[in-house]
């Protein structure tokens, strides 16, 4: 039988309840309220959101996915580091959005995100830019300053410094 409307609102609030504070070394999502994948916190499309982030994706990307791969790797590569290869594979456009494919698939599984719009190849091979902003906004969304890396992220937190997750934007 169908879980009544009260029993999904319960398990979807007391789901926000239990994500309030970041904490970057439990794997930590928005629940949904039908036990599968949860929603992105933004769209792909939604570049807009953060207009800095747009621009130097656009101008430079490897910035960009250097930041999202120390945060997804956890510290185990350095920003520069994953940010070099990522920019001498820009070289072969289609190897280069493999390598950020994998990343995006990572990010989604430690934060049980749903596939979507489409494979996450696809999204990369359509879209490069867009989903390394949408990679970005997500896991700065999920408390993470993206400017100081890994390290300086875990030792914010350990001083008692937590960023509550952003639950949704406003809209008109």
């Amino acid at each position: 039988m169908y879980p009544s409307s009260h029993d999904i609102n319960a398990k979807y609030a007391q789901g926000y309840a239990a994500a309030a504070p970041m904490n970057i070394h439990t794997r930590q999502s928005y629940p949904s309220p039908y036990g599968t994948a949860a929603r992105w916190s933004t769209g792909l499309f939604h570049c807009c959101d953060d207009p800095a982030n747009c621009l130097i994706t656009g101008i430079c990307p490897c910035v960009t996915f250097g930041q999202i791969a120390e945060i997804v790797n956890k510290g185990s590569i350095s920003c520069a580091a994953s940010g070099a290869v990522y920019g001498l594979l820009l070289g072969f456009s289609c190897l280069s959005c493999l390598y950020a494919c994998v990343y995006r698939s990572r990010l989604r599984a430690q934060y049980d995100l749903e596939e979507a719009p489409c494979a996450d190849c696809l999204v990369h091979f359509c879209c490069e830019t867009c989903a390394l902003c949408q990679e970005y906004r997500e896991l700065k969304n999920r408390g993470f300053d993206m400017g100081i890396g890994w390290q300086a992220n875990v030792d914010r937190q350990s001083r008692g410094i937590t960023v509550a997750p952003a639950v949704g934007g406003m809209t008109r």
